[in-house]
């Protein structure tokens, strides 16, 4: 594949894959696989010191199909799974075992078990920063606030508020300025929940929603990926309207993501078999300077920086390193196209021109 670095070890079809936060000696991921007849897998792979090949650290097998997939922001031995077996959701948090130079270990240790769902499983959410001792699970009717003690194996439901018979929960984030926000997908809403009280903050309708992302470097702020409307970024205060549209994807826009660096750069996948990195401007940014890629982005009439279109399924999952803001990682359904590219950006200001350079590998 063209513009990157392809992992070869994936044998069934995959979805889900995510950065290793905690790991701050090596640019890792996880990637999760979702075969019907055959068990599952989780990889763990890093990349090369001299970022040249793809390794992989360990390969676990789980018991079932893997639908997300999240990495704990403050241990890399920690991750959590929504898995389904047949029409039975479950959701479990997850110890990788001391690997002891090994790449397959026998078996992965369940920490807890979320078990209080009765409704079809959505996603866990993890706090993006720092240490926190509570996850957020979601199924269609119900939003859980839990507290968790991976010392004790132990799991408890904190809160728990239902969005009732009408309305069917898939996915949400959680915003990294406030531990006390979160914010879900409701159909065709976007509602914002105080956790301290578990009722709605504030809400967007629009159409329908498929994934949210929080900016990482301003407060308020939220990037949509929309099956009509293509991308648009939203300031929570002022709902009625988005502050910015974005290019979407030729089918669906599956998922969206924002730097964890660059709140500039967003990337989004698509069941048009690509991945697309844009370039975003927030209006009225206190902080944006000459020199910065927002003053490029308004300059520039074409907002897609680059689509990476050499994949053979459609892309579920993507994911940008943090611990190196210009790699990210993309996951197309085949589980051939599980790729690592990257992006170097150099905006300079030169005769009142703005330059931009990007290079992939």
């Amino acid at each position: 594949m063209q513009g990157g670095i392809v992992y070869g070890g994936l044998k069934y079809q995959a979805r889900c894959i995510t950065d290793v936060s905690a790991d701050t000696d090596n640019t890792s991921f996880l990637a999760g696989t979702v075969s019907l007849k055959e068990e599952n897998e989780v990889h763990f792979i890093r990349l090369s010191p001299y970022g040249t090949e793809l390794v992989c650290e360990g390969l676990f097998y789980h018991p079932s199909e893997i639908w997300d997939l999240k990495s704990c922001p403050f241990d890399s031995r920690i991750f959590s799974t929504v898995f389904t077996s047949g029409e039975t959701y479950g959701a479990s948090i997850w110890e990788i075992p001391e690997l002891y130079g090994q790449s397959n270990a026998p078996q992965l240790e369940e920490l807890v078990s979320l078990k209080e769902h009765a409704s079809k499983l959505k996603c866990i959410l993890w706090w993006p920063r720092g240490r926190h001792d509570k996850v957020i699970s979601i199924d269609e009717g119900n939003l859980f606030l839990w507290s968790i003690d991976s010392s004790s194996k132990t799991a408890k439901v904190i809160s728990q508020e239902s969005v009732g018979m009408l309305h069917r929960l898939s996915g949400g984030s959680w915003d990294p300025h406030d531990q006390n926000v979160v914010a879900t997908i409701c159909e065709s809403w976007l509602q914002c929940w105080d956790l301290r009280t578990m009722k709605k903050a504030n809400s967007i309708e629009n159409a329908h929603f498929r994934d949210i992302d929080y900016n990482p470097k301003k407060q308020h702020i939220i990037v949509t990926a929309e099956d009509e409307s293509g991308i648009r970024i939203w300031d929570l205060r002022k709902p009625k309207f988005p502050m910015a549209e974005l290019p979407g994807h030729v089918h669906w826009t599956w998922a969206v993501r924002y730097n964890p660096e660059y709140d500039d750069l967003i990337l989004t996948a698509g069941t048009d078999s690509a991945v697309n990195l844009l370039l975003a401007s927030t209006p009225g940014s206190s902080d944006s300077t000459p020199e910065s890629l927002a003053d490029y982005a308004a300059l520039r009439m074409d907002p897609l920086l680059h689509s990476y279109s050499d994949y053979e399924d459609s892309v579920y999952g993507i994911a940008w390193s943090r611990r190196e803001p210009s790699i990210f990682a993309s996951l197309s359904y085949d589980g051939r196209g599980l790729v690592i590219s990257r992006c170097w950006m150099l905006v300079s200001l030169n005769n009142n021109f703005i330059i931009f350079i990007y290079v992939l590998f």
